[in-house]
C-alpha cells in the first residue's frame, strides 16, 4: 500500500470540518505545527493530508501566509447561486467509510456545479451520532432551502429506526425532492423500498469471506454482531450461510452472536472452550473491540482462533494482528450515489435501483492464511 491510512483519515476529517464551515470565518486552517500537534502525526503525514484535500480542491496554499479554504467550496460561501444538494449521515461521526464517501461526493458536487450541504456542526469527534429527531429537522431545513435531491444514509441500531427512516424519506418525497440511499435500505434485508439505493453488494460479500476461510480447512464459524443489527449485516449473515451450505457444512444453531465484542463475559460465552475456527465480525470496528477481549483471554489469533472483519477502514492494517477484510471502494460507491442523484433529479419517473458495488476482499494475518509461515507455526 503506497498511501499511509493515516493521511487518508487525516484528509477525511479535516473535509467534513471545511464542509461543515468550522474555517469559514477567517478561511484559514490551523499551521502544519498545530496539525501535527493535534494528530500526533509526523510532518510528512500532514504534507500528505493537506494534498489530499487541495486534490479535492477544497484548500489552496499561499506561500508565506498559510493554508485556506478555496473560495469555491460551499461552506466558504453559503449564499451561493448555486443549485444544492444535501446529505443526511446519521453515523458520520463513527463510520470512517461515510467520511471518505461525504469527501468525495463533495468533489463531485462542485464538479458539478452544485452546492453541497450537509448541516453538520463541528463539533468533537466524541459526539453522539444525529438523532432522529435532529435529522428531521436538518430535513426541514433542506426544504426550505430548496434542495434539488438529497443522499441520505439511513439510521440502524436504534430502537423504531425503520419508522423514523420513513418519516424522514417521506417528508422529503412529499417536498418533491429525489431521494437516493447510500449503504443500506430503510428496513430490514431483504425488503427493499421505493428509493434508488446505493453500496457494495453485502451478500457477496460475506459468501466470499466465508468461503475464503472454508478454503483454509475451516468448518466451525461464529458471526459476531451488535444488538439491532443493520440490514447490510443481514445480508452479510446470509452470504456466509450460503457459502456454508455450498460448502456442505451446516451452521451451528447459535451461529450469529450478539453482543458488545468489548465485554468479555460476553466472548467467553462463544469461544471457551474450544468450539471455533473462526469468527465473521459485522466490522472492522467489532473486530477490533474483539480481538482485544480476546487477547484478556488469552485466545491467540490466528494460531487458536481465526478473525475476519469488513469494510477495511484505516487501522484496520494497524492492529496488532493486521486484518482480513472486505473492502468497500468509497469513491465508487460515491460516484456511482452522485450519478443516480442526477439521474433521479433529470427524470423522476424512474423505477426504483438498486446499484451494487463488488466488494474486494483484502487478505492479512488475522485469517491465518500466512499461519504456516509465522515463526511458532500453527497451534493446531
Amino acid at each position: 500500500m503506497k498511501n499511509s491510512p493515516k493521511h487518508r483519515a487525516i484528509t477525511s476529517q479535516l473535509a467534513t470540518e471545511i464542509l461543515a464551515g468550522k474555517y469559514a470565518t477567517s478561511g484559514r486552517l490551523p499551521s502544519e505545527v498545530q496539525l501535527v500537534k493535534r494528530f500526533k502525526v509526523a510532518r510528512p503525514t500532514i504534507g500528505q493530508a493537506l494534498r489530499g484535500l487541495q486534490e479535492r480542491g477544497l484548500i489552496e496554499r499561499r506561500a508565506g501566509s498559510g493554508t485556506y479554504v478555496s473560495a469555491g467550496t460551499a461552506s466558504a460561501a453559503p449564499r451561493s447561486t448555486l443549485p444544492q444538494i444535501g446529505m443526511i449521515v446519521p453515523s458520520l461521526r463513527h463510520t470512517e467509510i461515510f467520511e471518505s464517501i461525504l469527501g468525495e461526493l463533495a468533489g463531485l458536487a462542485r464538479g458539478g456545479d452544485f452546492d453541497f450541504w450537509t448541516g453538520i456542526t463541528a463539533s468533537p469527534m466524541n459526539e453522539p451520532q444525529m438523532t432522529p429527531a435532529e435529522a428531521e429537522t436538518l430535513c426541514e431545513r433542506f426544504i426550505e432551502r430548496g434542495v434539488r435531491g438529497v443522499f441520505f444514509v439511513p439510521f440502524e441500531h436504534q430502537p423504531d429506526c425503520e419508522h423514523a427512516n420513513r418519516r424522514i424519506t417521506e417528508r422529503l418525497r412529499q417536498a418533491g425532492i429525489p431521494v437516493v440511499l447510500i449503504d443500506r435500505d430503510l428496513g430490514p434485508f431483504p425488503k427493499r423500498s421505493a428509493y434508488d439505493l446505493v453500496g457494495i453488494d453485502n451478500f457477496v460479500g460475506g459468501y466470499v469471506l466465508a468461503e475464503h476461510l472454508i478454503k483454509l480447512g475451516l468448518e466451525r464459524f461464529a458471526y459476531v454482531v451488535r444488538p439491532l443489527t443493520a440490514a447490510t449485516v443481514d445480508a452479510r449473515i446470509a452470504g456466509a450461510r450460503a457459502a456454508l451450505l455450498a460448502h456442505g457444512i451446516e451452521a451451528p444453531r447459535r451461529f450469529v452472536q450478539s453482543g458488545d465484542p468489548a465485554d468479555v463475559k460476553f466472548v467467553r460465552s462463544f469461544t471457551l472452550p474450544n468450539q471455533l475456527d473462526a469468527v465473521f465480525c459485522a466490522s472492522d470496528h467489532i473486530a477490533a473491540q474483539l480481538l482485544q477481549s480476546l487477547n484478556r483471554l488469552r485466545i491467540r489469533v490466528p494460531h487458536n482462533l481465526r478473525l475476519v472483519g469488513f469494510d477495511n477502514v484505516p487501522f484496520s492494517s494497524l492492529l496488532t494482528i493486521p486484518l482480513t477484510t472486505m473492502e468497500q471502494s468509497c469513491r465508487d460507491i460515491a460516484i456511482t450515489a452522485f450519478n443516480a442523484l442526477c439521474e433521479r433529479m433529470a427524470n423522476p419517473t424512474l423505477p426504483p435501483r438498486t446499484l451494487m458495488i463488488a466488494p474486494r476482499i483484502v487478505v492479512r494475518e488475522s485469517c491465518g492464511a500466512f499461519l504456516q509461515s509465522l515463526p511458532d507455526g500453527p497451534a493446531r
